[in-house]
């Protein structure tokens, strides 16, 4: 049974920090490039940042780059999002995310898998 749990949301005040933790199982998680997502009331689900399954290549919104920070352990099966100097607009439910997409030559047929966690509130407020 595949699973990403995520953990570590809450009330922060504006500058303060968290760092989520998405904790996956049921699935190979080292093949997998991860990414975190977040959606506020009333907007679309936007990405904020990805990582490579390796962790050797990431990205970020340009609304988080320099304050956030995506990690991974693949030993642990889990992948952080390290964020700093949060601010109310930061506030959102944040979704782990999980890709993989395999070819396969003998039969010429791309693979996808992709799975979603059950989200984090994280709120930003004084």
């Amino acid at each position: 049974q595949v699973q990403l749990v995520e953990s570590g949301g809450g009330l922060v005040q504006p500058g303060g920090s968290l760092r989520l933790s998405c904790v996956a199982s049921g699935f190979t998680f080292s093949d997998y490039a991860m990414n975190w997502y977040r959606q506020a009331p009333g907007k679309e689900r936007e990405l904020v940042a990805t990582s490579t399954s390796t962790g050797g290549s990431t990205n970020y919104a340009d609304s988080v780059k320099g304050r956030f920070t995506i990690s991974r352990d693949n030993s642990k099966n889990t992948v952080y999002l390290q964020m700093n100097s949060l601010k109310p607009e930061d506030t959102a439910v944040y979704y782990c995310y999980a890709k993989r997409t395999a070819y396969y030559s003998t039969s010429d047929l791309f693979d996808t898998r992709e799975y979603w966690g059950q989200g984090t509130q994280v709120t930003v407020s004084s």
